[in-house]
């Protein structure tokens, strides 16, 4: 039987987990991950890589909490294995402090993550500007690591990597019978949607390995990750924004805000100043799509607009786009019939 050839454009984390989890399910495939940029240069390697959900107003909350329990039980087995160093992947425990009691004491994925649970009074001194506060352990994927470690297995099961700027998703017609679309803000050219936008994220990168636990402002503004190599300070959140050059003022802003809640960061060195576009849109898109033109018909999964969200449901969704996938290749027949469309 021939071979359904499949091209995933988009080399984040969500187009290698995409790619990698089709290679990994779908029988008779080839898989070619097509974009213009790859690691160490996309939005991806800015992200700090924690696993706490963003949430999407217009995506069902169970639909999000699945794709984050796959992702995260996903990541657990890699993290709890011999190939978590690897793949950069392991636990962090900490603490989600609020200046306000929350509307939702108890968020969405409070039973996914290990041992949430209310922060005590006791604890709650070491932050004086806040009021309420909650513990917990999760995880933190290490992009930098990751995704290298992403392209290797998927290159060890027989899968491409094309560097190539696409203008148009026709392009790819007739090399490949099925495209993948994990393109993020390249969708607005790719399939035409001006839902999605850029929301400029500017973070530092410091040397400060005594910071062992995670500081996150409720509002998801101020955060101090810690990784392996560098803590993560963050952030910004400016909409529309397509500027990728960092801001020094921002930075010192930062630094400020990220002292506030760690003192001890005052003496961090090494900092660097890192700045990404997070393709944002009101619920991710993951659906089919057939596209038609002169009498042409290109089959298509959409899985992308994920924003700041991407890395804590990546697997869930890559799952989701390989069901989506496979669905096609049912629907249209044999590998032999995709391929005449």
């Amino acid at each position: 039987m021939d071979t359904v050839r499949i091209a995933v454009v988009g080399a984040g984390v969500i187009g290698l987990s995409t790619a990698v989890c089709i290679s990994q399910l779908v029988p008779r495939c080839s898989v070619t991950v097509i974009s213009d940029k790859f690691t160490p240069d996309t939005t991806s390697n800015v992200a700090a890589g924690m696993l706490i959900p963003h949430t999407y107003p217009d995506t069902p909350v169970p639909t999000q909490k699945q794709w984050f329990t796959e992702t995260f039980r996903h990541l657990s087995a890699i993290a709890e294995s011999a190939e978590a160093a690897d793949a950069g992947v392991h636990l962090v425990s900490g603490w989600q402090v609020f200046r306000n009691v929350p509307s939702e004491e108890v968020p969405f994925w409070a039973d996914v993550v290990l041992g949430f649970r209310r922060m005590a009074e006791a604890e709650l001194k070491r932050f004086p500007q806040y009021v309420f506060g909650q513990a917990f352990t999760t995880l933190k994927c290490e992009t930098s690591v990751y995704l290298p470690w992403l392209e290797k297995r998927l290159k060890d099961r027989g899968g491409l990597l094309l560097t190539r700027r696409l203008e148009d998703l026709w392009e790819l017609r007739p090399s490949f019978d099925i495209v993948v679309n994990c393109s993020g803000l390249g969708s607005r050219q790719l399939v035409g949607d001006s839902t999605i936008s850029p929301v400029r994220g500017q973070v530092l990168q410091a040397q400060a390995p005594w910071v062992k636990h995670f500081i996150r402002d409720g509002s998801g503004l101020t955060y101090v990750y810690p990784g392996t190599s560098y803590v993560t300070l963050g952030g910004t959140r400016h909409k529309g924004d397509w500027n990728l050059s960092p801001d020094a003022e921002l930075s010192r802003e930062i630094f400020s805000r990220c002292c506030a809640l760690e003192p001890s960061l005052r003496r961090a060195s090494n900092i660097k100043e890192k700045v990404g576009l997070r393709p944002s849109r009101p619920g991710v898109r993951l659906q089919k799509e057939m596209l038609v033109r002169g009498g042409q018909r290109l089959p298509v999964v959409h899985n992308y607009g994920h924003g700041s969200g991407g890395v804590s449901v990546h697997w869930g969704s890559a799952l989701e786009a390989t069901r989506l996938v496979m669905e096609w290749i049912h629907t249209l027949g044999t590998p032999a019939t995709v391929s005449k469309l």
